[in-house]
């Protein structure tokens, strides 16, 4: 840009570039160890530039500070940083459909206030946590306005008098537009904490789903057992095995969230421009994404080596009255209103409990008792597998609909051109 503007002449430019490419190659090879007595990287390349082609180095520096060259460089690797963690969540995504696909019709109870509610299936479940990390891709798809904005040619914060061209360098370098502010080029670090906002929701997610397979692989649930690369035993309790890796995701969930309380801790009462306190920004949000960028391609493989124990499951369900709905529903399609058919079902479940039968053990007779408009057919719509299936609504947990979720899930990520990561999980 230097060269081009007529800043510097051509052929200058084109030697440091040259030489720029130079100590990055011997840098990535290992024969030049950055100095870290020296003032910052920056300096350090320029020194070692001029050293390698003489004076014409010196003009690396001009039209610009190592404020506006932090600034950039910090939301350039964000950015890279975050395109990692979106392929991980896509895999993660693949990994749940593909799992729900063999798990449509396997029956599970769902729950509210973790008391036992409805029947779904197990791959409805597991396309709620689909959903969920969905929205993230598109919170780090849709930061990325915020985040590739050039600060550079900002300066220290007023800019430079040289007739710099902003724009040329933010299309080199990928970036979006340019910050229209100098000033608040580079002061700004809303691009850092709402990258660790993002973050602090995946782990959320992740923290949720690891809760869950915590209990679901506990002896009391028991529908799920984990791999014993994914669980270690007891020192002294030979019977037992531990779910370490969701754990330690849930564990490290608030490591992340301290992350994000630090950054807006960090900013609030800061003056424009720059700071020295802004150094204090890269430890933390680069941990926060060395945490994440560790636990989801482990939550991936750990779910991916599961056992899932249905018959467990459908046990769970059948003793819950979980199809108490579906009979009052039943009951309401014969002309009773809602309303009624609730507190009569009501009613049927507390005699069925103390009879110590599931709804499904009554008697047409006994059913009978309760309302005349108990028919046969009762039986047909109280079963699990149908209960399911009748869940037809767009959503729902019926196996067509699950099925609907899969596959559009796979759209989603397969028409933003990462079909390859379908062949990775194939």
């Amino acid at each position: 840009m230097l060269g081009e503007t007529g800043i510097i002449k051509v052929g200058e430019s084109h030697l440091i570039v040259a030489g720029l490419k130079a100590i990055l190659a011997d840098i990535k090879s290992g024969e030049l160890v950055i100095d870290p007595t020296s003032e910052d990287i920056h300096s350090f390349i320029e020194i070692t530039l001029t050293e390698r082609i003489g004076d014409i180095g010196k003009h690396l520096h001009t039209g610009r500070s190592r404020n506006d060259q932090v600034a950039l460089d910090f939301r350039m690797y964000i950015h890279r940083r975050l395109q990692k963690i979106d392929y991980s969540l896509r895999s993660l995504i693949l990994t749940f459909a593909e799992i729900a696909e063999a798990h449509t019709e396997t029956i599970m109870p769902g729950y509210t206030h973790l008391q036992r509610a409805q029947p779904v299936t197990f791959g409805h479940y597991l396309m709620a946590y689909a959903a969920m990390f969905l929205r993230d891709i598109e919170r780090i798809e849709d930061a990325e306005k915020r985040l590739l904005v050039s600060p550079l040619g900002a300066g220290a914060l007023a800019g430079t008098t040289h007739p710099i061209d902003r724009k040329m360098t933010q299309q080199l370098l990928g970036f979006q537009k340019i910050a229209q502010n100098s000033i608040d080029a580079v002061s700004d670090r809303d691009f850092a904490i709402e990258t660790a906002f993002i973050l602090s929701l995946i782990m959320a997610h992740l923290s949720r789903l690891s809760e869950e397979i915590i209990l679901f692989s506990s002896c009391e649930f028991g529908f799920l057992s984990l791999s014993e690369q994914f669980s270690t035993g007891s020192s002294i309790m030979p019977q037992k095995k531990n779910p370490d890796i969701a754990e330690l995701s849930r564990g490290k969930t608030g490591r992340v969230y301290g992350s994000l309380m630090a950054l807006l801790t960090l900013i609030k009462g800061l003056p424009l421009a720059y700071n020295k306190d802004m150094q204090e920004d890269k430890e933390l949000l680069i941990d926060a994404l060395d945490t994440v960028s560790a636990c989801l391609p482990l939550t991936c493989d750990m779910l991916l080596s599961m056992t899932v124990h249905k018959e467990r499951m459908l046990k769970a369900a059948e003793e819950g009255y979980l199809n108490a709905t579906d009979c009052a529903d039943y009951l309401s399609k014969k002309g009773m209103p809602f309303r009624e058919s609730y507190e009569l079902t009501g009613r049927i479940v507390a005699y069925a409990q103390e009879q110590e039968k599931v709804l499904e053990e009554l008697s047409l007779d006994e059913y009978q008792v309760f309302s005349p408009l108990f028919e046969e057919d009762i039986f047909h719509a109280i079963t699990l597998i149908e209960c399911v299936k009748a869940r037809k609504s767009e959503g729902g947990t019926s196996p067509e609909s699950v099925m609907t979720q899969i596959g559009e899930v796979r759209d989603r990520l397969t028409d933003r051109n990462h079909s390859n990561v379908i062949e990775q999980l194939a």
